[in-house]
């Protein structure tokens, strides 16, 4: 009995659904005829950013991953030496028969010698290296002759000057050879150890007599330093790297008569200076020419001259013992090349 009054009002009911829903969709055309055209003023969804490019405001710009360079990090080089070097107030001795010798007629001549290098550039900007330095020149002397009467005699000068360096590396910006092109100078800074050997050598053969006198400087110890570069032409650098060493010396002299030694030994502080300037031209990114000039002083050494005796032969007291308080100027010019790997 339910049933059939309920279904009827289930009939009724749909159809006012169907009738409503008409009547929204009649109402909701009207209304979307009667709104107002759209405002062309309105701002738009993109804006453009002072710089021209695209973007939705309110949100930040893609940030680049900063590039690190990729230059070779490996570096070698070799280079041709010419040197000389001052010495100090000659010795005048009398030999047999009367001949005289002054240590200052066998001067110092400019052989050749070779300069070494290699090291490593570290971290991701490379900023930092360690460099190893060899450089040496060699039989820097002469050889000068006397005669008295019937007597002769040569004296002979054979000097040499080792260096070795171990140096770390640290660069203010760019590696000088990668410059970019709004930055023209760049400084670093180093510190390391070096060892420098001066070694000079007197020889003297005269009426039977032979004297031989070789002091041997020995300097070790802990240098600090700069390198100074100025890009003045592309491609072109000027460099000057200046250094100083503060150093222990230990000097050793032997003086040799007629086979016989004296041997004497000496320990004193010693320091160092010296300056490289030079013209670089980078012919590409991994390859580098360069040429330039090269001055050593180091001071409170021995030299042979000190040591030698006024009266040949001499005494035994005058072959032994060491005089220290001299210094000397090594100084010459070197062109080479340098490969970056």
């Amino acid at each position: 009995m339910i049933f059939f009054v309920l279904w009827p009002l289930r009939r009724l009911s749909a159809g006012v659904l169907v009738c409503a829903v008409a009547v929204a969709f009649e109402s909701g055309a009207a209304a979307q005829e009667s709104l107002p055209p759209p405002d062309e003023t309105a701002p738009p969804l993109y804006i453009a950013e002072p710089d021209g490019e695209i973007a939705l405001p309110g949100f930040p710009r893609v940030v680049q991953p900063e590039q690190f360079p990729t230059w070779p990090r490996w570096f070698a080089s070799a280079s041709g030496l010419v040197m000389s070097r001052t010495l100090p107030a000659g010795t005048t001795s009398v030999g047999p028969g009367g001949l005289t010798f002054d240590t200052a007629d066998a001067e110092a001549s400019w052989p050749g010698g070779l300069d070494l290098r290699v090291g490593r550039w570290f971290g991701a900007r490379q900023h930092h290296a360690v460099e190893m330095i060899y450089w040496g020149v060699y039989n820097i002397g002469s050889t000068t002759s006397a005669t008295a009467g019937a007597t002769t005699g040569t004296l002979q000068r054979s000097d040499l000057v080792n260096d070795v360096e171990i140096n770390w590396l640290y660069s203010l910006w760019e590696r000088p050879e990668y410059l970019p092109p709004d930055r023209r100078v760049n400084l670093m800074w180093l510190a390391g150890f070096r060892f420098f050997q001066l070694e000079d050598v007197l020889m003297l053969e005269s009426g039977g007599t032979e004297l031989d006198v070789a002091t041997n400087n020995n300097l070790y110890g802990g240098q600090v330093g700069a390198k100074f570069d100025w890009r003045f032409a592309p491609r072109w650098r000027f460099s000057a790297v200046p250094k100083f060493l503060l150093a222990g010396n230990a000097i050793t002299n032997t003086s040799t008569l007629n086979g016989t030694d004296a041997f004497s030994t000496l320990g004193v502080f010693s320091w160092l200076g010296s300056v490289d300037t030079g013209i670089n031209w980078d012919v590409t990114e991994r390859w580098s020419l360069w040429m330039g000039y090269r001055v050593v002083g180091v001071g409170n050494i021995s030299q042979a001259d000190q040591q030698w005796p006024t009266a040949i032969p001499p005494t035994a007291g005058e072959l032994s013992g060491i005089t220290a308080g001299s210094e000397s100027i090594i100084h010459g010019g070197f062109a080479g090349f340098e490969a970056r790997y």
